[in-house]
């Protein structure tokens, strides 16, 4: 993982608003959970898209190059695109950026695949 997930203080508020997952140009993204498309757009020269899960969760994931449209339904693990050319927050590295978001709340994405936090405790 190239960068992990820092909740914002407040909805403008600095932060990273997800996680980031080394890959290369051109790799498969795929659907983390069944759901519909409900957003694909270009923002700040990086392709967007987003998934609404049945959870009411949305994913977020960019940048992916994807011939999908809003209202296609997609199944867990369906390839959704492609890492995409361009703007890539991670350069001179690629990533993939991928987001949560429970209404307007930003979400942790790394428990939603079993993974927990460690918390180291100091040795008595």
């Amino acid at each position: 993982m190239a960068a992990s997930f820092d909740a914002p203080d407040g909805r403008w508020g600095p932060g990273h608003r997800g996680i980031d997952l080394r890959t290369a140009k051109g790799a498969d993204v795929t659907a983390v959970a069944d759901g519909v498309v409900t957003h694909r757009a270009v923002i700040a020269g990086r392709a967007t898209m987003s998934i609404t899960h049945d959870s009411g969760v949305r994913s977020t994931y960019e940048p992916v190059a994807s011939d999908l449209a809003v209202g296609d339904r997609v199944r867990r693990g369906q390839p959704v695109g492609r890492i995409g050319a361009g703007a890539n927050h991670c350069a001179p590295r690629t990533c993939l950026h991928l987001g949560a978001k429970r209404a307007e709340d930003y979400l942790d994405p790394l428990p939603f695949f079993g993974a927990r936090r460690v918390i180291l405790l100091p040795v008595p």
